[in-house]
């Protein structure tokens, strides 16, 4: 049976990219990342392929983040077949988003294979 739940997408944005802790996040990339992940952050660059390139993309936008700064999803994440999507906002909760996005991740082997970022134009 399929699951409903776009679960894998939700722990990549809230326990992977909101995780200050790189040693952590990247042992948390194990479950829900497959080795080769390639994460697709615009048509303009190249992706960033692996759990270490990722892991380290993470820590470089982290620094440039206040303290307090965190990912939330705006609904609950969707599935059909092996594409997951979720909608989310990054900043200090309670205060304006300094950006909104969706995260588009295709599923193979029960892990994410590959990761789309559309972000918001404000």
């Amino acid at each position: 049976m399929m699951e409903n739940t776009a679960q894998l997408l939700e722990d990549s944005l809230l326990r992977i990219w909101n995780d200050r802790d790189a040693q952590r996040r990247l042992e948390i990339m194990k479950d829900v990342y497959a080795t080769d992940i390639a994460f697709y952050e615009s048509n303009d660059s190249p992706a960033f392929v692996g759990h270490q390139a990722i892991n380290e993309l993470i820590g470089r936008l982290q620094a440039q983040w206040p303290d307090g700064f965190k990912f939330e999803l705006l609904l609950p994440g969707r599935v059909n077949h092996n594409i997951q999507e979720i909608r989310w906002r990054l900043g200090v909760p309670g205060d304006s988003p300094v950006a909104t996005g969706t995260d588009i991740a295709t599923i193979a082997d029960g892990k994410i294979s590959a990761l789309y970022l559309f972000l918001d134009i404000k």
